[in-house]
């Protein structure tokens, strides 16, 4: 490979490998906010959140962290301006105490924040208005959670980015191609990746166990392994699931998230690293089938977008079907089937924003995983010209993103008005 396109790849894992804490829309919208009070300098009197549709739809219905059980836009916004530090972005409320709690359940009281909903906006899009007697400031996130484009204060800019240029900073994922993915996984230098990687096996190890000792959410986690047993394929699935149950109910711990998001983050490593448990293979092999996993993920992810109606927990799934099979030698012909049999099963599934169902999401998308994983290391796998496979599995991924990203707009519109009702 050249070290051009080696260097771009470790620059991707990189930019989307990184901690959050929280569900990333509710932390992007508290840091927006964080950001307009340091602008402006002071406790704003009033916000206007404005968001797009699928930011509406993913804050709804999740925990703010720190909270114990807040929730929303107005929760997200308040609590940025009161207690946000803006230069940890997506770490942004890791400092907030009980004391910043209280007094931003007094200003909710006084509904000090509006929220409006951005018509025919960019997918992700925040705007954060605050206003301090004739002190006015604008924060606009675009495109990316931390990818402030403007900044604006009593109508002076002081920062305005074109909007690609956030684009511009993130290497096209969708230009790689499985074969190299593959390719790099087999030869990147581990010391190259250790760093990143070490920090995504702790970070989302430690949340999964901490929905498996305690109760948050539905549970689904801990359901599993209580009705299914605690074999590897079960673990598979409840480690993610448990990981989302603690994310989703406001836990405080951060997780390492992939294209965006903590539960794609989670469902792309966690049963990645209790396959390799269960095999008992090296740790160098571990580090190679998660560059293996999270870029799968990645590159799939990347040709819908960040937010749409198509559950990423199924793109970050075939990531991880597509390393367990690594993990047991499998070549790349047999990972490619894993990730056609597991898109041609589950690629249907919708989002309905963030919230507790989040986790038997997961767990179904990483059974369908396991499932084509099976099926593959068998020589089973779904054949060209069955719905939406083609001859082979890059234009099926294309096939199955241009479902997502257009396809599936109508559906990302309904289902918030449904939401809203």
């Amino acid at each position: 490979m050249e070290q051009k396109q080696y260097q771009q790849i470790i620059r991707i894992l990189n930019q989307e490998l990184v901690p959050a804490l929280g569900c990333t829309e509710p932390i992007a919208i508290a840091y927006a906010s964080a950001k307009a009070r340091e602008v402006l300098g002071t406790m704003p009197e009033h916000i206007t959140a404005r968001c797009s549709g699928n930011i509406i739809k993913n804050v709804k219905g999740v925990i703010v962290p720190s909270t114990g059980n807040m929730r929303g836009i107005e929760t997200s916004a308040v609590l940025g301006a009161v207690a946000g530090n803006a230069d940890a972005k997506l770490e942004v409320l890791e400092s907030v105490t009980e004391e910043d709690v209280a007094k931003t359940k007094e200003y909710l009281e006084q509904h000090i924040c509006d929220v409006a909903l951005i018509p025919n906006g960019a997918n992700l899009q925040i705007i954060i208005e605050a206003k301090a007697g004739k002190e006015q400031v604008e924060v606009e996130i675009r495109d990316q959670h931390t990818n402030i484009v403007r900044i604006q204060k009593n109508g002076k800019i002081l920062l305005k980015k074109n909007v690609q240029e956030g684009k511009e900073a993130q290497v096209p994922v969708c230009s790689l191609t499985l074969q190299e993915i593959y390719e790099f996984a087999n030869e990147v230098n581990i010391a190259d990746v250790r760093e990143v990687l070490d920090r995504q096996i702790q970070y989302n190890t430690e949340i999964a166990d901490e929905g498996l000792m305690n109760r948050y959410g539905a549970n689904v986690g801990k359901t599993i392994l209580k009705n299914y047993g605690n074999d590897v394929k079960n673990m598979a699935k409840a480690y993610p699931a448990a990981g989302s149950d603690a994310r989703m109910g406001g836990c405080m711990k951060p997780v390492v998230i992939n294209s965006g998001s903590g539960n794609q983050g989670m469902t792309v490593s966690l049963p990645v690293i209790v396959y390799a448990k269960y095999l008992k293979v090296p740790k160098e092999k571990l580090y190679r089938a998660l560059v293996l996993s999270n870029l799968v993920a990645i590159h799939l992810k990347s040709g819908i977008g960040k937010l749409s109606a198509y559950c990423g927990a199924v793109s970050a799934a075939c990531g991880s079907g597509a390393a367990i099979t690594y993990l047991h030698g499998a070549p790349l012909p047999v990972i490619e089937k894993t990730i056609t049999n597991t898109i041609g099963n589950v690629s249907g599934m919708v989002c309905d924003g963030a919230k507790s169902s989040c986790a038997a999401k997961i767990a179904s998308a990483v059974d369908a995983a396991i499932m084509g994983h099976y099926m593959a290391m068998d020589d089973n796998t779904f054949c060209a010209g069955e719905g939406l496979v083609k001859e082979d599995v890059e234009k099926t991924i294309q096939t199955v993103s241009t479902m997502g990203r257009e396809g599936m707009r109508q559906t990302d519109a309904e289902i918030l008005e449904l939401m809203i009702q």
